[in-house]
């Protein structure tokens, strides 16, 4: 005889009794499939109803093929023997679905004929419930079980207890080898990792305070060596200072005395005389802002030099620091890895243990109500059923010591989480620090790159201004020259008209020096400046230019460099040898040549004094164009003209 379990779950009943109100009760319902061999091979369906509170409560259906097709006949059944158990599950989980609502469709109604369920037989109904019908699907009639089918069904429910005790023993050994085994290892490895951590610290904390010692040595250091350097650099600079402007009275002296000169020779350039006057107040002013902007660059690019070397030295100890720290950090996150995993593995290990012992509770919470029960009806019994008292009072015993180590368990488990939960703060608080130390290593690198670009650009400025000194320089030594050759033209002028009556004498660039125009009515003799002017020539003197041609002269004058203008009227009336000596330099002039200067007065004098403030478009005009060096020529953003182009010497 084989039996098959089919369903075993508790059901809510409403109970109805006669001259009694209805309650609810919850009923385990069994329903099995008997299969019988011997002599004919059938099938029988047994359904059973028990009651986890009341052992006694025991009340049994079976139902053979021949029962079943009587009972399908008299309820109108629509279904076979061999579906008829798993509709009738279905019917049940219905039941169970709709047994917590305040108004449930399906119900299952345990009807009595008497007031009280006592060995009297019982029907069960599945009704289900509309507004207008209670409908009842089904009706079973149960039996009330006997005095031994009572003693059978109690004898299996010790059975089953016993096997579940052997086999929450052994599970509960096992754990408890696990968990001895995992707490040791847990505890070797966490002694290990503490030993660890306490020598990184002391290591760590050694290292901070010899660093933090050392770089306040250092920056002392630096600065006396900065506040001495900045003593000296000061001193240098007034001295600097003083030489300059020592220089520069002389320079202003020596451009008075030479205007007062100029003033006399001048007489007839009056207008253009004033314009020279405003417009070397306006270079004197820009010169004076020039040379404080010069000084501040100065003061800006020492100042930057310092800033920069201190810099440098550290930011070299900082990545020193930062590869130091790296690879401690890279030490610590390995650690930090493998506790972790160590970590994880304690935690699975607790889980499955919680979940484990809330399993047990609750079958041991289960089994003490069966065991209550149970001691209940074993007073009736024999002498049998007490020594089954006594062994199952042993067994509560052991349980109940195998609690109390659960919980001793439990309690160290908790500890040594808060233990590792404390940890890893400490760690999480290191690597914070570790971040907000590069992060100050990151703004200090930028402040030095800006600080680099700042030096580029004054450096960049300095070396405009010295291109700038040297073209200046250049000009004066060229203006120099040229002032020099006016002299000298004087001295020729007055031993020429010593000696010569109506001659004109020659400048040593084919220029006359004295013209008479006895034509013009102008008898005497006219100065070399004078002649520079541009005269409009008569239209019956064409012809005898082109007869005649004289000499082109386009050098500078010492104001306002002037063009000498080619062709004078009259100037086929002056015949003597001057001319003809005269016609050397012209061609040179023409054909680009610098006035027969020599590359000497072109070079940088180291005792020249820089003077700028002139326009960019009296250096750049097509005057000094062909007379400038093109090496030396000015950038066009900051041009710059000297001041001894209006005042020679």
């Amino acid at each position: 005889m084989a039996a098959e379990s089919m369903f075993n779950r508790s059901v809510c009943v409403q109970v109805r009794c006669q001259g009694c109100e209805e309650r609810r009760l919850n009923v385990r319902v069994n329903i099995e499939l008997l299969s019988i061999s011997n002599p004919v091979h059938k099938k029988d369906l047994a359904v059973r109803l028990t009651d986890d509170t009341d052992p006694f409560f025991l009340y049994n259906l079976v139902i053979s093929e021949e029962d079943f097709q009587s009972l399908k006949s008299q309820q109108g059944l629509l279904v076979d023997f061999s579906a008829f158990p798993q509709k009738f599950i279905d019917l049940l989980q219905q039941c169970i679905q709709e047994q917590n609502k305040d108004l449930p469709r399906f119900l299952l109604q345990l009807v009595s004929s008497a007031s009280v369920l006592d060995h009297t037989p019982v029907s069960l109904n599945v009704v289900e419930t509309n507004p207008f019908k209670h409908l009842t699907h089904l009706s079973l009639k149960f039996l009330p079980g006997n005095d031994a089918e009572i003693k059978k069904f109690l004898a299996s429910c010790l059975k089953c207890l016993k096997e579940d005790k052997m086999m929450l023993e052994e599970k509960l050994r096992k754990t408890e080898e696990d968990l001895t085994r995992q707490l040791s290892y847990t505890q070797q490895s966490l002694s290990d990792k503490s030993r660890e951590l306490d020598k990184l610290k002391n290591e760590w904390t050694s290292h901070t305070t010899a660093l933090t010692n050392k770089h306040t040595q250092e920056l002392t250091n630096e600065k006396e060596r900065a506040l001495q350097a900045q003593a000296q650099y000061q001193q240098q600079q007034e001295q600097q200072k003083k030489e300059l402007e020592n220089l520069h009275q002389k320079s202003i002296q020596q451009l008075q005395n030479r205007l007062s000169e100029l003033e006399v020779i001048n007489k007839d350039l009056t207008e253009r005389r004033y314009k020279g006057d405003s417009t070397v107040r306006e270079l004197k002013a820009k010169l004076s802002g020039i040379e404080d902007e010069c000084q501040r660059a100065k003061q800006e690019v020492l100042s930057l030099r310092r800033e920069n070397t201190t810099l440098d030295a550290e930011c070299h100890e900082k990545e020193k620091l930062i590869n130091q720290l790296q690879t401690r950090v890279a030490v610590l996150e390995q650690e930090i890895k493998d506790k972790d995993q160590l970590v994880i593995r304690t935690k699975e290990v607790l889980d499955a243990t919680q979940e484990q012992k809330v399993i047990l509770e609750e079958s041991t919470e289960k089994k003490q109500s069966h065991i209550e029960k149970l001691e209940m009806t074993i007073k009736s019994l024999s002498a049998e059923l007490l020594k089954a008292n006594e062994i199952i009072k042993k067994l509560q015993g052991d349980l109940k010591t195998l609690l109390s180590k659960l919980k001793l368990k439990n309690t160290v488990t908790i500890q040594q989480e808060k233990l590792l939960a404390e940890k890893e703060e400490r760690l999480q608080k290191e690597q914070r620090e570790l971040q907000e130390t590069g992060q100050s290593l990151r703004m200090k690198e930028q402040e030095v790159c800006k600080l680099q670009e700042q030096l580029e650009t004054t450096i960049q400025k300095l070396e405009e201004s010295k291109q700038l000194l040297k073209t200046n320089e250049n000009v004066i030594t060229w203006l120099n020259k040229q002032l020099n050759e006016v002299q000298m033209t004087k001295k020729l002028e007055i031993s020429a008209s010593t000696h010569g009556g109506g001659r004109a004498a020659v400048s040593p660039h084919g220029m006359p020096d004295c013209l008479s125009f006895p034509s013009s009515g102008i008898g005497h003799p006219l100065s070399p400046l004078y002649a520079f002017q541009k005269f409009p020539e008569p239209a019956h003197n064409k012809n005898a230019n082109s007869q005649c041609p004289v000499p082109k002269a386009g050098t500078l004058t010492c104001l306002l460099g002037v063009q000498f203008n080619s062709q004078l009227s009259k100037m086929n009336r002056c015949s003597d040898a001057q001319t003809a000596a005269a016609t050397g330099h012209p061609a040179n002039k023409e054909n680009g040549d610098n006035l027969g200067l020599e590359s000497k007065y072109f070079k940088k004098k180291d005792d020249s004094i820089p003077l700028r403030g002139l326009s960019q478009n009296t250096l750049n005009s097509e005057y000094l164009k062909p007379y400038l060096p093109t090496k030396a020529q000015p950038s066009p953003k900051a041009a710059v003209t000297p001041a001894s182009a209006y005042f020679p010497g």
